[in-house]
């Protein structure tokens, strides 16, 4: 298994991981209306802007050159705190999960977070998305909780912080 920096050709795997791991994972917490309807076409397109997008920090994970995992940062429109970015996503394979690999990918962001100069990170997360647990784990606060709606259905979502990145690094080596 390995971490690096994605690229614009890893696109088609990270779509791939991002849609069947919005499959399983919010199965039940967001309409399956709208998990049938997502597409590894669309979101390849989407993560070839996002890799091609300078402000985004991407990282994939792979395993015999197969993508089974991902992670991205940045400071979001609305982190306004000096200092502070955002951990935008983390997402795995169902089966590659609990194996550690979230642990690595965790590291490998807050590293990049640490070398660009922040110090504190925030993180949203569906409150049903029992995934939550791992931010808690390697030392994420909570801060408030937010509604937001998809497909039609208001969900909340809780923000978390880690105040130290530092910190992290060290819980998550």
């Amino acid at each position: 298994m390995n971490i690096r920096k994605a690229n614009r050709d890893d696109a088609p795997g990270i779509a791939k991981v991002h849609v069947d791991s919005w499959r399983t994972t919010y199965k039940g917490i967001i309409p399956q209306s709208f998990l049938d309807e997502l597409s590894y076409e669309q979101r390849t397109k989407l993560w070839e802007n996002n890799i091609s997008d300078q402000t985004n920090t991407i990282f994939v994970a792979e395993n015999e050159n197969i993508i089974i995992g991902f992670v991205t940062g940045g400071t979001r429109s609305t982190n306004k705190e000096v200092g502070a970015s955002d951990l935008t996503s983390i997402y795995l394979l169902e089966e590659w999960q609990g194996q550690n690999v979230g642990k690595k990918l965790l590291n490998q962001i807050m590293t990049s977070f640490l070398e660009q100069g922040y110090q504190k990170v925030y993180v949203d997360v569906l409150a049903d998305n029992k995934t939550k647990q791992f931010y808690q784990y390697y030392g994420a606060e909570y801060v408030k909780t937010v509604q937001l709606s998809i497909a039609g259905k208001t969900l909340e979502e809780e923000i978390y912080v880690w105040d130290s990145v530092e910190k992290v690094i060290q819980q998550s080596k």
